[in-house]
């Protein structure tokens, strides 16, 4: 019996673990170049590709992704979203330092001398501007095998539940809309969502506190979604989905194309 027990209490806590190294945790670089840079840019954005890869054989990252953004919040204020995934939140925080990047750099183009790598990061980190950064932890994602490869779309959705009902929006997007957008993937309507909190803590003023991400694997299932309506919800069922509604606030969407993937 005692033994029994004891195999209970490390079964328990083995799925504690796994279930902790199975979090996923993610930070949104809002990235904004000057008109006159873009294409020197691109340049640079296809090396990162290249770095990033490095750094996912070296167990730093579990992966990248380079967004182009379709339309934001004022007219131009990013062009770009990189994002980039980690399993851990330390690792997240301490992110890939600028050394670490131009070691990597060294492996992916070991015809470029030290100076030369040094040289090139100046010149890319002085072209750029990171005006907002969010790191997000990951609290539910719908059940799929969506592939992502350059021209994919999303939509980042910024949301900032509504004082006092953080745990009622929480529980909404978990329980009435993550099977909403379960049905919608098994239907052909959309390719992968997800729903993150923002992991570090927050005053009053933030302006947003979660984060929704919807993938479509090109415009036509995205308009296609859209214009769907589910008339098969029960009145109890467009009650539950109006009160999370009610529990926040959708403060941006960006609409994005995927150009650059690590995986």
């Amino acid at each position: 019996m005692k033994k029994l027990q004891m195999l209970l209490v490390f079964g328990m806590l083995w799925a504690g673990v796994l279930q902790a190294q199975q979090t996923q945790y993610m930070v949104f670089d809002f990235i904004k170049v000057e008109k006159d840079q873009l294409f020197d840019y691109i340049e640079f954005k296809d090396l990162l590709e290249k770095v990033y890869r490095q750094a996912l054989n070296d167990k730093q990252i579990n992966g990248w992704d380079f967004w182009s953004l379709q339309n934001g919040a004022d007219g131009g204020d990013f062009q770009y979203i990189m994002v980039t995934y980690y399993n851990d939140p330390v690792k997240m925080m301490n992110g890939v330092d600028e050394e670490a990047m131009i070691q990597y750099t060294k492996i992916a183009y070991p015809h470029l001398s030290d100076s030369q790598v040094r040289e090139l990061f100046k010149q890319s980190l002085a072209m750029r501007e990171l005006p907002m950064r969010l790191y997000m932890k990951v609290l539910a994602a719908t059940e799929d095998n969506f592939q992502f490869k350059p021209g994919v779309l999303a939509s980042f959705d910024l949301m900032k539940a509504v004082e006092g009902m953080y745990s009622d929006y929480e529980k909404s997007e978990i329980e009435v809309f993550k099977p909403i957008h379960q049905s919608r993937i098994e239907h052909g309507l959309m390719g992968h969502w997800s729903f993150l909190r923002a992991a570090l803590p927050q005053g009053s003023e933030a302006g947003s506190t979660h984060l929704t991400v919807n993938l479509y694997k090109d415009y036509m299932q995205f308009f296609n979604a859209q214009a769907y309506e589910d008339m098969n919800q029960t009145a109890e069922q467009r009650a539950a989905v109006n009160a999370g509604l009610n529990s926040r606030d959708q403060k941006w969407i960006y609409l994005a194309t995927l150009e650059n993937v690590v995986r």
